[in-house]
């Protein structure tokens, strides 16, 4: 097959990290053609899906991941599969992107679909199942923010677009800068806040679960540093072999079969203690961590369900 991957820069990526890397690497293993670009490079151009970028040979080299043919612009319409897999910031840049490969509908299968990845943001499915997630809300208005926290004390506040754990802020009984960080969010973001129940049981870890085509894979936990409430492996997290619980399965259960109706092939949902706290859907991490743990392929997992699909 080919293959297109819009991401970031690919030849910034940790080749021991990467989970875009390892689906590229797990591609070019069973034969199928790879075509890398970046999302700034996709365009619409009367009718047609374009994108300028490099046919691609993927190499497990720290610091030379890929070998880049030359530049070319191609009509992604002649591919089978396209990997939406850039990080957020979830803004209009990317959801634009969403818009123009949504048009490849019925000529190329696009992964995760951009569809329901434009309508799932990673804080917002999660209010779907208000019985599996902390006590929540998503307000602008700091009144509606200072009642949450008046009702359940301790608090974590963040951005409701954020990612990597940038902007995420625990205020607990005593602290005194609620007023204070909500005008430095609303200072520079017209968007609302997400407000959620502290939950106690961060401290031994926020488990990283990965549903392949709405089925669970395995799980990593990531335990956070020293001193610090977040426990995403971009502020420093550590990340330690997990299996899964009988509610971490409930969970996955009670959110599996939407996620594979809604075309969501590679997904990570965090768990902290009992409670379901986002479904990543944008561009989940954790395969090459979850793979050096317990030995499960989960690159091949989610290939098979790729082919499947297309097939």
């Amino acid at each position: 097959m080919k293959i297109a991957f819009q991401m970031d820069p690919i030849l910034s990526v940790d080749v021991n990290a990467d989970s875009t890397f390892r689906l590229a690497e797990e591609a070019q293993n069973r034969g199928h053609e790879l075509f890398y670009y970046d999302p700034d490079q996709l365009a619409y151009q009367e009718g047609r899906i374009t994108a300028r970028g490099h046919f691609m040979q993927i190499q497990r080299v720290v610091g030379q991941p890929a070998v880049l043919g030359e530049q070319k612009e191609v009509d992604l319409a002649d591919f089978d599969v396209v990997w939406l897999r850039q990080d957020p910031p979830f803004d209009m840049h990317y959801i634009t992107s969403t818009h123009l490969l949504d048009r490849l509908r019925g000529q190329t299968l696009v992964v995760n679909d951009p569809f329901w990845v434009r309508n799932y943001p990673e804080k917002l499915l999660v209010l779907d199942f208000p019985d599996l997630t902390p006590p929540t809300t998503i307000a602008r208005d700091l009144a509606t923010i200072r009642a949450f926290k008046d009702r359940h004390g301790d608090i974590i506040l963040k951005p409701l677009y954020g990612n990597g754990g940038a902007g995420v802020f625990r205020l607990d009984q005593n602290d005194r800068n609620l007023s204070a960080l909500y005008e430095l969010f609303t200072g520079f973001s017209r968007e609302p806040l997400i407000v959620q129940k502290f939950l106690p049981d961060v401290s031994n870890g926020d488990k990283r679960v990965i549903l392949v085509d709405g089925e669970p894979a395995g799980a990593i936990n990531r335990v956070p540093a020293a001193g610090e409430t977040r426990s995403n492996m971009h502020v420093g997290g550590r990340p330690e072999k997990i299996g899964l619980t009988d509610r971490d399965r409930e969970i996955c259960a009670a959110i599996g079969p939407l996620l594979r109706e809604k075309g969501q092939v590679f997904v990570g949902i965090d768990i902290i203690g009992d409670y379901l706290t986002e479904i990543n859907v944008t561009s989940p991490t954790g395969i090459q961590e979850l793979e050096r743990f317990d030995g499960i392929n989960v690159a091949a997992m989610i290939w098979d369900a790729v082919e499947a699909r297309v097939g």
